[in-house]
C-alpha cells in the first residue's frame, strides 16, 4: 500500500464522505509536475469543443447533416439536425480538443493544460488542488505540451480513452501536424498494458453486451457505485463544455476535465485492489 494511500483511506470501508475523498486526494498531490519523477502510467481525460460551422463548406455540411436532410418530416428533420449538431463535439474532424488533465498514477503529481484567450493569466494559479494549471494559446500548443509530457510515460489509464480520447488526439495531432510521441496507446485490445482503459476492465470486454451483467455504465454511475464523489457533482458535464467555450469560462472547462481524471485514478486503484487479473 502506498503512503499516499494510507494518508487518503481511498479504500477504507468506513470512507463515506466523498467530498473529504476528493479534498485528502487533491491536498495529497504535489504542486509541480516534474518530468524526471513520472513513473509508470499517466491517468489523463480530454475535454473537445464542436469547431464553427463556418469553417466547413457547403459540401462539409451537406455531408455531416445528410441523415438529418433525408427526412420527409420537417419538425423530425429539425429534431435529428439539432442532434447531429450536439454531436459535433464528439468528432476529431469537426470539433477541437480544448483540454487535457493528466495524472501521475502513482504520485498523484499533475498537469492540466487547457486552451484560454488569455494565455498567461493562470500560469501560478495552481490553488488548494497543487496541480499545474497551463493556459495555452491553441490546440496545436496544447497538444504538442501534451505529447512532451506522454512521452515519459510507459504507460497509460483511461475511462473509455480506447473508444474516445486516444482516437481522438491522435487523429487532431495529424491534422494539425504535431508530432506523437506515443504511437502504442490502441494496441492489443486484451490487455492492459500500455493502456488500461477502465471501461474494458469494468465490462470485462463487453462480456455481456448491451444488456448483460456487465454492461457498460459512464463514469457517475461507476463513481456513485463505488462511493467516489461523481466529477458531475459540480453541475458541470461534457455536454456542457461548448457553452463554457463560448462563454470564455476556461478555467471552469480545465476544473471539471480535472475532476473526472481525479475520479479515474480513484476508480483504477479500487480496480486494481479488487478487480485486476480477473479472466
Amino acid at each position: 500500500m502506498s503512503m499516499l494511500h494510507e494518508k487518503a483511506g481511498f479504500f477504507d470501508q468506513g470512507q463515506s464522505d466523498p467530498i473529504k475523498q476528493r479534498h485528502e486526494f487533491r491536498l495529497a498531490s504535489a504542486k509541480v509536475f516534474r518530468q524526471a519523477e513520472c513513473v509508470a502510467k499517466l491517468v489523463f481525460d480530454i475535454e473537445t469543443s464542436a469547431l464553427p460551422l463556418a469553417q466547413f463548406d457547403a459540401a462539409q455540411q451537406e455531408y455531416i447533416f445528410r441523415e438529418a436532410l433525408n427526412l420527409a418530416d420537417p419538425e423530425a428533420r429539425q429534431k435529428r439536425h439539432e442532434e447531429i449538431a450536439r454531436q459535433l463535439n464528439l468528432w476529431p474532424f469537426t470539433a477541437q480538443v480544448v483540454c487535457i488533465a493528466m495524472l501521475n498514477a502513482e504520485s498523484c503529481r499533475g498537469k492540466v493544460l487547457y486552451i484560454a484567450e488569455d494565455f498567461e493569466e493562470d500560469q501560478a494559479a495552481a490553488g488548494e488542488a497543487k496541480v499545474e494549471f497551463t493556459p495555452c494559446a491553441d490546440e496545436g500548443q496544447l497538444l504538442a505540451e501534451f505529447w512532451e509530457v506522454a512521452r515519459h510515460y510507459d504507460s497509460i489509464v483511461t475511462f473509455n480513452g480506447r473508444g474516445f480520447d486516444v482516437p481522438f488526439i491522435y487523429l487532431r495531432s495529424a491534422l494539425l501536424n504535431v508530432a506523437v510521441s506515443q504511437k502504442g496507446w490502441l494496441g492489443y485490445r486484451y490487455q492492459v498494458e500500455p493502456h488500461c482503459d477502465l471501461i474494458e476492465q469494468l465490462t470485462f470486454y463487453g462480456v455481456s453486451g448491451r444488456e448483460g451483467a456487465a454492461r457498460r455504465f459512464n463514469l457517475d454511475f461507476y463513481c456513485k457505485a463505488f462511493g467516489i464523489e461523481s466529477p458531475k457533482s459540480h453541475g458541470v458535464t461534457g455536454m456542457d463544455v461548448n457553452t463554457l467555450m463560448a462563454e470564455k469560462r476556461f478555467r471552469e472547462i480545465a476544473e471539471y476535465c480535472l475532476r473526472d481524471v481525479e475520479a479515474t485514478v480513484l476508480l483504477y486503484r479500487i480496480w486494481k485492489e479488487r478487480l485486476a487479473g480477473v479472466k
